[in-house]
């Protein structure tokens, strides 16, 4: 009888210490689970760290990129308003300096003409004295001789 008994303290120990083993590795399994999930979770915020970095990243790069963009715009319409002007004030000051050369010859071509005109005027005169005092020696001439 003994034999029985012992017999099935033993199959009361095999059952236990499989019983146990099976908690053991269920256990573990849940361990396994537990550390995989933790894991993946960590990985999951680390992943989702470096994308709202990297969004920050480019938002801040598209920032900087339409600023340069807006300055880059600004100084080129600057340039360009500043070039017109330049090109608007020299195109005044040759019309200036033209107009005033025009007026320049304009004048002088009037004083020459003057010039001209004074000088045969008083050429003609001259030739006007001279008949008026040719004929006036030969009426006298005539008066005295005949």
């Amino acid at each position: 009888m003994r034999s029985s008994s012992h017999s099935l303290d033993v199959v009361i120990v095999v059952v236990v210490v499989v019983v146990v083993a099976v908690v053991v590795v269920v256990a573990a399994a849940v361990l396994v689970v537990a550390v995989v999930v933790v894991a993946a979770a960590a990985a999951v915020v680390i992943v989702v760290r470096v994308v709202v970095v990297v969004v920050v990243i480019i938002i801040i790069a598209v920032v900087v990129v339409v600023v340069v963009a807006v300055i880059t715009v600004a100084v080129v319409v600057v340039v360009v308003v500043v070039v017109v002007v330049i090109i608007i004030a020299v195109v005044v000051v040759v019309v200036a300096v033209i107009t005033v050369a025009v007026v320049a010859a304009v004048v002088a071509a009037a004083v020459v003409v003057v010039v001209v005109v004074v000088a045969a005027a008083a050429a003609v005169v001259v030739i006007v004295v001279r008949v008026v005092v040719v004929v006036v020696v030969v009426v006298v001439v005539v008066v005295v001789v005949g």
